[in-house]
């Protein structure tokens, strides 16, 4: 009877759940458009002509478009293969970019603050006598994201979201003038209640607090209109990109970010979202590993300024931000002492610039000893394959750290489909034995380090909003690199034997995989 019972909740869940009725939707309206085109292939021999002439110059237009050659493979041979089909999919779907009036408002925004996200010249030209190498990959990122380096910063690294969320809480009933929060996914239960009990008490107190989530993110573990809920209790909340039953060419891209700020100086971004999982006080696919970072001082202003431009865009607000009641000093007169240089970023499918890969190809590529990655997923361009595997054949100790337990089975499959040309590099591939690791890091040489959310995976590096902090010879970069070789001790080293001993149908399934993966 049991047995009976718990499939019929399952079926009763997913009926009564908002994403079933969103992709109920969306099917149904791809089916009718592919059966509408179909049928005009049939009804005309120049129709089906005209569409497989289209289909050419469509594999043309890719072709010589500035993307990245896995997704020209990918959509061309979709597009020849089933031209109707592909054709179709593409025109919906093929396009990494958001709407060009959500562009524009960005454009305007990020010029306005322009102004204010200047560097230092001494701390540039500090970090230049220091080290040419890290001061190139800086420059890398003020130019192609727009955000500066800093000292005058403290860091903290957090190893588990367990560590992170007392921290947070501490710092968040510190707040006397304002907290933005954007997060992907935020769920009901111990995390987020004490989180919204102390949003709600400020919110009341009269700080200024704010909050985006992010509509897909949330699909599953907010209520419908939630936002409405946390309006009434005082906290100006908006919801990023809302999932609607509609097929559009925005639908694939999110905001991934995790971005607290309190009162100007104080910040934390990393893998962690505001849910029970990540602080392991609800068990799914075993023990949760992930990562964190807080900083105070002058580098959490790039925080803010992130936040704010976010906040404008989405409330689609005419009004530009005060930016210089926001800066670090204004409510911390006193100096912040100082941990080396810290660089928060962000990257956008907004400007044709995959900042957060290229920032990690610039770690892999400039390493002497070490590079250290912790990923959840492992889909990779060639671009990042080559890299990797040069390091590695050039005698650069590359280790790559992924989950031994998957939250999604298929992606993971995907994941170890890269396993045997990376090994064969020399570089080396660990699984976290006890759970899902969620952490995006990287670290390198005891001198620089990446935390943040960028996953080595398409939808991360192509097509989300994503955030980061680029360090240079902070604790937190002794700590990344300790944290990971304690890590070791919980991981099953991955051999070549593994991957070539799969079953032949597994391993078909991960070729045709590693086609489509672009697209996933």
């Amino acid at each position: 009877m049991n047995l009976i019972i718990m499939p019929l909740k399952k079926i009763a869940k997913l009926l009564f759940n908002r994403i079933f009725y969103v992709a109920f939707a969306i099917l149904i309206q791809l089916g009718w458009i592919l059966i509408m085109v179909w049928r005009l292939t049939e009804y005309s021999r120049y129709i089906s002509i005209g569409i497989s002439i289209v289909s050419i110059i469509v594999v043309l237009w890719i072709a010589n478009k500035k993307i990245n050659p896995s997704y020209k493979l990918a959509w061309t041979l979709l597009i020849m293969g089933v031209p109707v089909f592909g054709l179709v999919l593409y025109l919906l779907f093929g396009q990494s970019r958001i709407a060009r009036k959500m562009q524009k408002r960005f454009q305007t925004i990020i010029q306005c603050s322009s102004s204010y996200l200047k560097e230092e010249p001494v701390t540039r030209e500090k970090l230049k006598k220091a080290d040419e190498s890290a001061f190139v990959q800086s420059e890398y990122i003020r130019k192609e994201s727009g955000y500066p380096i800093h000292e005058n910063t403290t860091t903290e690294y957090f190893q588990v979201g367990d560590d992170m969320f007392p921290v947070l809480v501490r710092e968040l009933k510190e707040a006397k003038h304002y907290i933005y929060i954007e997060y992907f996914i935020i769920n009901d239960g111990v995390m987020w209640r004490t989180i919204l009990n102390i949003l709600e008490k400020k919110a009341a107190e009269g700080v200024d607090v704010r909050l985006i989530y992010d509509d897909f993110g949330c699909l599953t573990t907010l209520p419908h209109k939630y936002y409405e809920f946390l309006r009434s209790k005082g906290i100006k909340c908006m919801v990023f990109n809302p999932f609607r039953p509609i097929l559009n060419v925005i639908l694939n891209n999110r905001s991934h970010r995790k971005i607290c700020v309190i009162d100007g100086h104080t910040g934390f971004t990393g893998g962690i979202n505001l849910a029970d999982e990540y602080i392991n006080r609800k068990k799914r696919f075993g023990h949760w590993k992930d990562t964190a970072v807080m900083l105070k001082g002058e580098a959490v202003w790039n925080m803010t300024a992130m936040f704010l431009h976010m906040w404008t865009v989405v409330t689609g607000s005419k009004d530009i931000p005060d930016f210089e009641n926001y800066l670090p000093h204004k409510y911390h007169p006193d100096p912040f002492e100082s941990d080396g240089f810290v660089q928060p970023f962000c990257d956008s499918p907004l400007d044709g610039e995959v900042v957060g890969e290229n920032v990690y190809m610039n770690i892999i590529n400039r390493a002497k000893h070490y590079v250290y990655i912790c990923t959840p997923y492992l889909i990779i361009d060639n671009e990042m394959m080559t890299a990797l595997c040069l390091a590695a054949k050039s005698g650069v100790d590359v280790k790559i750290m992924t989950p031994g337990i998957p939250d999604k089975k298929m992606v993971f499959l995907l994941t170890q489909s890269y396993y045997e040309q990376l090994i064969q590099a020399g570089v080396e591939i660990y699984e976290y034995q006890p759970g899902f690791l969620h952490a995006k890091s990287f670290v390198c040489d005891d001198e620089i380090g990446v935390v943040g959310t960028i996953n080595l995976d398409y939808r991360s590096l192509y097509l989300h909003f994503e955030d980061g902090v680029w360090l240079y010879k902070t604790k937190t970069v002794i700590d990344l690199r300790q944290d990971f070789m304690h890590t070791l001790d919980y991981c099953k080293s991955i051999d070549i034997e593994f991957c070539r001993h799969r079953n032949i149908v597994v391993r078909g399934v991960q070729s045709v995989m590693r086609l489509l993966a672009p697209m996933l």
